[in-house]
């Protein structure tokens, strides 16, 4: 039996699959990356805000009409897992009758013997509780030429943001066990990885429950010890619990990329107070100060939300000021999504849908200006270079350790010697962009 995977969403989803795809193939089926060519289509939901949660029903109609269409002796099963699932599997199960299996995201582990057993016009659900500890997938399918991977370290999340509806799908803060996230990344590094990027709802809180306190220094001189491994990336990293010491392993540990990824989301103490974050706008300050100090060249990715409830405009104004004075090399803002289940989605003070939109245009027109600042002055210089690909006229795409894959920026050049995906390469810069830099390979 064949399988086609649709993945929506963030790494971790992407992780997920992956993990689910390596349970099948352990139990003698076969995938495919054609969903006409599929016995079975699986659609891994994202169901985080409004705009994801749309994304995935369309998808999951998109592949009902392809099913409906096909002209197969047997009918393809249609299975719908992820957070999206967790979140809404009794609502999905109930108003979507294409779906045939509803499949939550504890569950990957099931899936071969559900669709062994399933018969045609048996609609089953299966969604059940997070656990209280990491659980480790029974198998993984790696790419074929695996030079970026995403490394799981921990699951689920402890901060009950008022706007997040993470710890209700994913359940509380658990951490993998160093031995287990090292192993794996010895096993990757032996395909041919290069780049590690740790992924997790919280990174800086890896370990506090199994060894604690927060353990994420001692986990990068681990992975720093794994030979091939080059670049190592840290993703979802909270401000309040960078520390002096993690900033200096970032520092002199060579391997770890000098590119961070701290969701602020805003920086009025009114605002922040309301979120639940345990930030302040003294402490994110502070910390931004640290780094840049520490680690010259530093490249921060942040994110921000407009519209917040409550939300007044001297907040707003204070946070594009903030953007503006602080330059952010990387900076993402969404409008404030209102998610039912959250305290932040049953506060009264609500703020109207075009004016969150608008507050969030006007911060990402001026950071693209500053993006473009950023890039330029880049000009002249000569940066390490990873390859991801080959575009239609033959030029070479890829990134530097200040961009992370499928988010950040991509390095246009031209080289006289044929690359591969994954290789590393010097590259002269000659030209920016807005989000681009251009150059040509160093011979």
């Amino acid at each position: 039996m064949k399988l086609y995977i649709e993945t929506m969403g963030c790494p971790k989803n992407f992780n997920d699959s992956e993990g689910a795809a390596g349970i099948w193939e352990n139990s003698g089926m076969t995938l495919t990356d054609n969903p006409c060519d599929a016995d079975a289509i699986m659609v891994n939901t994202c169901g985080f805000i409004n705009d994801a949660k749309q994304e995935s029903i369309d998808m999951i109609f998109d592949m009902a009409r392809l099913i409906e269409e096909d002209d197969a002796a047997t009918k393809k099963m249609l299975i719908v897992s992820g957070c999206l699932t967790q979140r809404f599997g009794d609502e999905l199960y109930e108003e979507i009758p294409e779906i045939d299996i509803v499949l939550g995201v504890n569950e990957y582990e099931k899936l071969p013997e559900i669709v062994k057993n399933f018969k045609d016009g048996q609609r089953e659900k299966f969604v059940g509780c997070n656990p209280e500890t990491f659980t480790e997938f029974s198998g993984r399918k790696y790419e074929e030429n695996p030079y970026s991977a995403t490394i799981r370290i921990a699951e689920g999340c402890n901060n009950c943001c008022t706007y997040c509806v993470i710890p209700m799908i994913r359940g509380g803060f658990r951490s993998r066990p160093v031995e287990a996230v090292v192993k794996e990344a010895e096993e990757l590094a032996s395909r041919g990885t290069r780049e590690l990027i740790l992924i997790a709802q919280d990174v800086t809180e890896y370990g506090s429950d199994l060894y604690g306190k927060p353990s994420l220094p001692m986990l990068l001189h681990r992975l720093c010890e794994v030979d091939g491994i080059r670049w190592i990336r840290l993703m979802y990293c909270y401000e309040d619990k960078i520390t002096d010491e993690l900033i200096d392993v970032m520092a002199t540990e060579e391997k770890i990329c000098h590119y961070i990824d701290i969701p602020l989301q805003h920086v009025s103490d009114n605002v922040l107070g309301r979120m639940n974050r345990r930030s302040t706008n003294e402490s994110i300050r502070n910390t931004i100060s640290k780094l840049r100090e520490r680690i010259p060249d530093i490249h921060i990715r942040t994110t921000f939300i407009t519209g917040f409830p409550g939300e007044s405009e001297e907040d707003f104004e204070q946070l594009y000021d903030f953007a503006v004075e602080t330059g952010f090399e990387r900076l993402g803002v969404f409008a404030y999504s209102q998610e039912e289940g959250t305290v932040a989605g049953d506060m009264a003070d609500q703020i109207e849908e075009e004016i969150k939109a608008e507050r969030a245009e006007s911060i990402m027109r001026r950071q693209v200006e500053i993006s473009k600042e950023v890039n330029e002055s880049k000009i002249g210089s000569t940066l390490r270079v990873m390859v991801d690909s080959v575009d239609e006229d033959g030029a070479y795409v890829g990134r530097t350790q200040y961009d992370a894959p499928e988010i950040d920026n991509s390095v246009i050049f031209k080289a006289q010697s044929e690359l591969e995906a994954g290789d590393m390469v010097n590259v002269i810069i000659t030209d920016a962009f807005d989000y681009d830099l251009v150059g040509i390979m160093e011979e």
